[in-house]
């Protein structure tokens, strides 16, 4: 067992005087079978009464609102998560890619049904012939899911350059396709597009990358920062979670705080203001290792 602390700030700085914010935060992680959190303070300034409740997607989400001007608004999130060892291989056992589809688009029930609604068009994702036929590349004939999963996400780190700051957050899923550039957000969606196309499910996860490079090592994409990946939902197995920006099974270092359809459903913080103007904003995380057992150094590599 490993355990870390999380610390995320968020900081508005704005032009003219704000009157009145609502705001929505997703902030604090998941209970999830790999990890637990253990401690959690949240700072809001200016102060501001907040209430903690359960989304639709089963996430922790804060709601809370200042009714005074204001030209800077800050958040810090700060949590202990104790971290397991991963309770499963990288070899999935999936049938064909085929079969998952007609299962989801017959007449499902229980969690085949509760699966579907990551099947469909959403706020932020969407797609083309073109992204449907580079799809396909990937999903051939009686090819399994685990596979097809495996090579689309190869194909996108191989192919799409990270570039920081290329892209923001209404950046569309077709533009991140013809330009070959994005984020980790944007990798996300493109992958979910392609799997949607072919009639899976597929969910956008957001969370934390915990990586610490051994020296002359490359630092994985998305270190200190929030992250974003893939859940693809597997009949009598679940949710498999790739990591299409950095190639990896999402097993030991990743740390989940929120899943829906895409990112609108999930953002850290968002919400609505009066005044303001012009304004800056600053994210900085950390993600500390506490646990002297936890062996930080370990490299965490691209799946071939």
């Amino acid at each position: 067992m490993a355990v870390f602390r999380i610390r995320h700030l968020t900081r508005y700085r704005y032009q003219e005087p704000v009157t009145v914010c609502h705001n929505l935060a997703h902030l604090i992680p998941r209970d999830t079978p790999r990890h637990t959190w253990t401690q959690i303070d949240l700072d809001i300034t200016p102060d501001a009464p907040r209430s903690m409740r359960n989304d639709y997607f089963g996430n922790r989400m804060t709601v809370f609102g200042i009714d005074e001007p204001h030209r800077e608004l800050q958040v810090v999130s700060r949590c202990m998560v104790d971290l397991a060892p991963p309770l499963m291989s990288s070899l999935f056992p999936t049938g064909p890619w085929e079969s998952v589809g007609k299962m989801l688009s017959g007449r499902p029930q229980g969690e085949l049904l509760a699966a579907c609604e990551f099947r469909f068009r959403s706020p932020q994702i969407n797609w083309n012939s073109d992204i449907y036929n580079w799809t396909m590349q990937s999903f051939t004939p009686s090819r399994p899911l685990a596979d097809a999963v495996l090579d689309l996400s190869s194909r996108i780190y191989k192919e799409f350059k990270f570039v920081s700051g290329s892209t923001n957050i209404s950046t569309r899923v077709d533009e991140v396709f013809q330009r070959r550039t994005g984020v980790c957000q944007d990798f996300a969606h493109l992958a979910i597009a392609c799997f949607r196309s072919v009639g899976l499910a597929a969910r956008y996860v957001s969370g934390y990358l915990v990586t610490a490079p051994p020296p002359g090592q490359q630092r994985l994409i998305g270190a200190d920062a929030s992250h974003a990946w893939v859940s693809v939902y597997v009949p009598e197995y679940g949710w498999m979670d790739i990591d299409p920006t950095n190639h990896v099974w999402p097993l030991e270092r990743h740390i989940t705080v929120a899943w829906g359809r895409d990112f609108s459903d999930v953002s850290p913080l968002r919400g609505v203001i009066l005044g303001g103007g012009k304004h800056e904003v600053t994210v900085g995380v950390d993600v500390i290792p506490l646990d002297g057992d936890d062996d930080t150094n370990a490299p965490v590599v691209p799946l071939n």
